[in-house]
């Protein structure tokens, strides 16, 4: 079994909990929902309108900010891609153990 590792705001999480608890199911549920119906139709189930997104800089550089303070906070803003790598396989590997 595969993980993937999204960061989102808290806001949006809670928003998105709320709603799946509603429905009567999980967060990881309804992406693996999202996952089988974007191979179901070969493509994401709705459409993306590049030219209808317009992009606030402040807001880019409010999250671009956000991603920095979370990469300071956890010790890892000065680690390489590779070093990254490493501590992802590692951490996958205890948590396969730990399936076993």
């Amino acid at each position: 079994m595969a993980i993937i590792q999204v960061r989102v705001d808290n806001s949006l999480k809670e928003q998105a909990m709320s709603l799946f608890d509603g429905l009567g199911i999980d967060i990881s549920t309804a992406i693996r929902v999202f996952l089988k119906k974007c191979i179901a139709e070969n493509g994401i189930p709705f459409s993306i309108n590049y030219e209808s997104r317009t992009y606030d800089p402040e807001e880019v550089r409010r999250i671009l900010d956000e991603a920095a303070d979370i990469s300071e906070k956890n010790g890892n803003s000065d680690m390489s891609l590779d070093e990254i790598n490493e501590e992802i396989r590692l951490a996958r590997e205890e948590i396969k153990k730990e399936n076993e």
